[in-house]
């Protein structure tokens, strides 16, 4: 047989020195190369593709007072910002557990935060929900503190092929975890009209929600599935003519907002698995424990409100806040997904 030499592939060249494709933008995924453009890209207030900035970090250490040689939770690792600053706290004494759904990004995170020298003698990272902070209990004992950030990453949001946003092409997926239930698009081809109304109000307020629903399932009932984060946003789109043209593109934006947020929500039982973490997390918390629990939307934060105040009632926390903490005036003007955040905390009897 004759040797064949190895076909020779030519280097991936991108569009300009700003790529707008997500897998185009090669410098900010790969921050630890280009670290000055990345730096330049934060100071403008954006987040770069591919990262998450973590929000009220000075508000949360200030509350949980994190000292060496205690044992707590991450419940919500994500990229690992908080995450590194309670390790940090810790100096080196004591243990950190964190959890995390997403089998995509929570290698790379482990990968990350081991490059900083924290491994497996000082945190232990679980693929887990952080309803099952039970089965954290079981090994890690009672724990001096807690915390949860209940945002979706932005690494999540940026990623078109995860379908988060409509502001790119991609599948309607929306799942945190992709390799369980359903995706958004396969709950658009089953769920009633009535039901999906219900879902737009409940999970994020939707003023057009019956407009919108009927949309939707109208398309459906045409043969015409909707597979896609720009399907549905032309659905949406389609749904809301009726908006004077003046302020149409602004109240589409916050619809198409507010709707794929309420799909998320719906598929990845988000109101169900934050109702369970809060029953179990007391039974968790040391006395004097205390935990702290970052929010985006009012569903979120009604449910950890009520919570707190109940189990305050039942003795079981000694203080929770009686007002939520929100970002500064400066971390809101540098980065705008800090604006909707809320954070509630609460501490053990």
């Amino acid at each position: 047989m004759d040797h064949q030499e190895p076909k020779h592939e030519r280097r991936i060249r991108y569009k300009g020195t700003h790529p707008k494709a997500f897998k185009e933008k090669y410098k900010e995924l790969q921050p630890e190369k280009y670290a000055e453009d990345v730096e330049k890209i934060i100071k403008k207030g954006n987040t770069p593709a591919g990262m998450h900035r973590s929000i009220c970090v000075t508000e949360i250490l200030e509350f949980l007072q994190v000292k060496p040689g205690q044992v707590g939770l991450d419940a919500t690792l994500g990229y690992g910002g908080h995450t590194h600053e309670l390790l940090k706290c810790l100096n080196g004494k004591g243990h950190l557990y964190a959890t995390d759904v997403d089998p995509i990004e929570l290698p790379r995170t482990r990968e990350r935060l081991a490059g900083f020298g924290f491994g497996p003698e000082i945190l232990t990272i679980k693929h887990l929900n952080f309803s099952g902070i039970d089965q954290v209990f079981e090994e890690s004992g009672p724990l001096n503190f807690v915390l949860a950030d209940l945002g979706v990453s932005s690494m999540q949001i940026d990623n078109p092929d995860r379908g988060f946003s409509f502001k790119s092409e991609g599948p309607l997926d929306l799942r945190l975890n992709p390799e369980r239930g359903i995706s958004a698009a396969e709950r658009l081809k089953t769920v009633s009209k009535d039901e999906l109304q219900g879902m737009l109000f409940e999970n994020s307020d939707e003023p057009n929600a019956e407009l919108i629903a009927r949309a939707i399932v109208s398309q459906r009932r045409k043969g015409h599935g909707i597979k896609t984060t720009t399907e549905l946003k032309q659905v949406i789109s389609d749904a809301l003519k009726f908006i004077p043209e003046s302020t149409r593109d602004q109240e589409v934006k916050k619809a198409c907002q507010r709707c794929f947020q309420a799909l998320r929500i719906d598929v990845n039982s988000e109101f169900e698995v934050l109702y369970e973490f809060l029953e179990k997390l007391p039974a968790a918390l040391a006395p004097g424990g205390r935990v702290a629990i970052l929010t985006f939307h009012s569903g979120e934060d009604r449910l950890v409100k009520k919570a707190f105040k109940q189990h305050l009632r039942e003795g079981l926390y000694s203080e929770v806040a009686s007002e939520p903490i929100r970002p500064t005036v400066e971390e809101c003007a540098t980065n705008s997904r800090a604006r909707s955040a809320k954070l509630r905390w609460a501490i053990k009897a």
